[in-house]
């Protein structure tokens, strides 16, 4: 049965960690993964900063790159970087096993990883191979796929997290509230929100464009 978990990593067990130290009340969050020829190179968004030259943070950071700035959109950064092979930990075992990255939030708290596997065993496999390389995730959250009805879209707390987010200005432009503050008001950590928002946009947007779940 195919089954979803949540992971939690330090801030430094990620090899773009180390970008908080000057960025410190940041979000990241990692856009796209896409495997091919043993690497994975993902986008990655920058946001709830006010730095102009986000791209200079990211000069030397293990395991990182060839890091570049290709889109800024209402302040948000988005950019592009290439792993170094078999240094990047958890993409590293990622690209490797069978599961999915659903999607990837940091923040100076830590990092939260979201993946699918066809099976839970998938998800156990994960784990024991992150642990065998000495990469210290902490699951927080394992649970089975459930069908979306046509009237539940999202889940209760991605209805919460949206409405607040909404009615605090986090989607305006410029915003009026930080991701910060918003995880205050749930009682959460900033990369849980973080995760939570992601999950629920894109569910309104496949939504949106009929697209079907994958």
């Amino acid at each position: 049965m195919v089954s979803i978990a949540e992971f939690r990593l330090p801030t430094d067990a990620f090899p773009l960690g180390t970008v908080f130290v000057g960025l410190p009340d940041a979000t990241v969050y990692l856009d796209r993964v896409v495997p091919g020829t043993g690497r994975v190179v993902p986008y990655f968004w920058v946001r709830d900063t006010n730095r102009p030259r986000v791209r200079d943070q990211f000069g030397d950071h293990p395991g990182v790159r060839d890091v570049r700035e290709v889109d800024r959109v209402d302040g948000d950064h988005l950019l592009r970087c290439e792993w170094v092979p078999d240094h990047a930990g958890i993409l590293d075992v990622l690209a490797a096993d069978a599961v999915t990255l659903l999607s990837a939030v940091g923040t100076a708290d830590g990092w939260t990883f979201e993946v699918r596997g066809d099976t839970r065993e998938a998800i156990a496999r994960f784990q024991a191979h992150c642990r065998d390389r000495s990469i210290p995730i902490e699951l927080t959250e394992l649970h089975t796929l459930q069908a979306v009805d046509a009237n539940d879209v999202l889940t209760d707390a991605q209805q919460e997290a949206l409405a607040l987010a909404y009615d605090r200005g986090y989607f305006d432009s410029p915003r009026q509230a930080t991701l910060a503050e918003l995880a205050d008001g749930l009682d959460i950590t900033q990369q849980a929100l973080g995760a939570r928002l992601q999950r629920a946009t894109r569910r309104l947007v496949e939504r949106a464009l009929g697209a079907q779940h994958r």
